[in-house]
């Protein structure tokens, strides 16, 4: 039975791959809920299976086994209350930073007086009212991660998936677009689940921190940072925030992985 207010239900799923004559185990009986409006991060080793469960949340890949549910309903194929923001931008050329971000509310048919109140109130929450109208090939790498939050908001999915979206902005920009999706987190509070190799960026973002073991993907510890709600990067130099970063630490090189914990 469903406890109440849980948003994602993940029983004992694993995915295995054919990758010619073998058969690899991407993940390993995988169990995991997510409640309401929680922002969940999932870091690991490369190549422990992350995106992969993102994947299979957002309908992309079938499990091998098990089940994955969004609100009690069986996850078999995409569909809009999930949306996926990918770390490759995704903003189309051809249209303005306004029509971006209405996309997917033209594309259901809603109407244009909608349409036009969820644009501006997603423009002025990643502060782009400015740039509005501009093309996308006006806007720095950040700007247009910032169309890239807006439009996954503004589609108003149940599920926000992330698959380490400023994995290839540089430290400053990412820091400052971690600062910026936690004030709009807060704000608008959506179900998040949010992939990434950088440690201080799943312990800044997230609620609970969710540590995959090397392939296959198993989940190795659990983390809760408990960090203030209204936070900025100077809690980095926090006592609880640099146990919490020398913990996570230690149990990633105990997986005899390289660590860097301010790079993705």
């Amino acid at each position: 039975m469903r406890e109440p207010g849980t948003e994602i239900e993940i029983q004992d799923l694993s995915v295995r791959y054919d990758e010619g004559d073998q058969t690899v185990l991407a993940l390993d009986r995988i169990s995991l809920t997510v409640r309401r409006n929680e922002f969940v991060c999932v870091m690991g080793p490369s190549g422990c299976g992350k995106t992969t469960l993102l994947y299979v949340i957002a309908g992309i890949v079938r499990p091998s086994s098990g089940t994955v549910l969004v609100e009690g309903e069986p996850v078999d194929r995409p569909g809009p209350d999930r949306a996926v923001v990918f770390q490759e931008d995704a903003v189309f050329p051809w249209m303005t930073v306004e029509q971006n971000i209405g996309y997917s509310l033209r594309m259901r048919g809603r109407p244009k007086d909608e349409i036009r109140a969820v644009v501006d109130r997603h423009v002025e929450l990643v502060g782009l009212q400015e740039f509005r109208r501009a093309w996308p090939r006006q806007l720095s790498g950040g700007m247009k991660k910032r169309v890239d939050l807006a439009r996954g908001y503004a589609a108003n999915p149940k599920v926000l998936l992330m698959d380490e979206p400023f994995g290839a902005l540089d430290i400053e920009t990412k820091e400052r677009l971690q600062e910026e999706l936690h004030s709009l987190w807060l704000v608008a509070p959506r179900t998040i689940v949010f992939i990434t190799h950088d440690l201080e960026e799943a312990l800044f973002l997230g609620d609970r921190v969710i540590l995959l073991s090397p392939r296959p993907g198993r989940i190795a510890e659990t983390y809760v940072p408990d960090l203030d709600q209204q936070r900025d990067m100077s809690i980095k130099g926090s006592a609880r925030f640099v146990a919490l970063s020398t913990e996570l630490r230690g149990k990633l090189k105990s997986f005899n992985v390289d660590v860097d914990a301010g790079a993705s």
